[in-house]
């Protein structure tokens, strides 16, 4: 699992939106500085370069601005503005890239080899055999060194993965949504969020092992 980089809502929520309600300047600042930095990277899970990012970012929050007086709290503060977010990305016409990416997905079954996992008739389905399992990562001092440079290869290995598992591992593993808001967010199954998660983290450990052994 990536780091968990967690965007909590600090103080009276209903509070937060009374005070956007009424204009207020600070309330808005304080809202860009928490959740930009989630944004922008759920953003980058849709659309092909960091500038384009920033540019559904920015119509996001003007959105909001717009938008906040219509607010009625069914959802979140926080749910509200990734749903926008999402929403605009998917007009920047990524689309067609996203169904493109979950053809090639079920083409192939994702990215690790399916023997690795237990078979449809086995009672833990999907889960990892146990001659197949992941290796421990080391715990040594020499571990610790090699903890950045895990990192950054399993963000390099997110940024590889399909669009759809890019997304809901972004979401649950590096912002901390728990799997009733990616469910909603992304108008998806409990069952494809799982299948999604469960092939996305896969896919990152592979890269992380290959690059263990590489370096062994």
């Amino acid at each position: 699992m990536l780091p968990v980089i967690m965007t909590r809502v600090v103080g009276d929520e209903d509070a937060l939106v009374a005070a956007l309600k009424r204009g207020d300047e600070s309330a808005f600042v304080e809202l860009v500085d928490r959740h930009t930095p989630a944004l922008l990277r759920v953003a980058q899970g849709y659309v092909p370069t960091r500038e384009i990012a920033e540019d559904v970012v920015q119509d996001t929050w003007i959105a909001l601005l717009k938008g906040i007086g219509s607010f009625e709290g069914r959802s979140s503060l926080r749910t509200w503005l990734f749903a926008i977010l999402i929403n605009i990305a998917k007009n920047r016409g990524v689309r067609e890239r996203r169904d493109a990416d979950l053809a090639v997905v079920a083409f192939t079954g994702g990215t690790v080899d399916p023997a690795r996992f237990r078979g449809t008739d086995d009672p833990y389905p999907g889960h990892w055999l146990p001659t197949a399992a992941p290796s421990p990562f080391p715990d040594s001092p020499e571990g610790s060194v090699l903890g950045q440079e895990l990192i950054t290869v399993a963000r390099q290995g997110l940024d590889k993965l399909p669009e759809r598992q890019r997304v809901v591992v972004t979401m649950r593993d590096m912002l901390g949504l728990d799997s009733d808001e990616v469910c909603e967010l992304l108008e998806i199954t409990a069952a494809n969020q799982r299948v999604l998660l469960h092939r996305g983290r896969a896919a990152v450990r592979q890269v992380l092992e290959d690059y263990l052994r590489d370096t062994a």
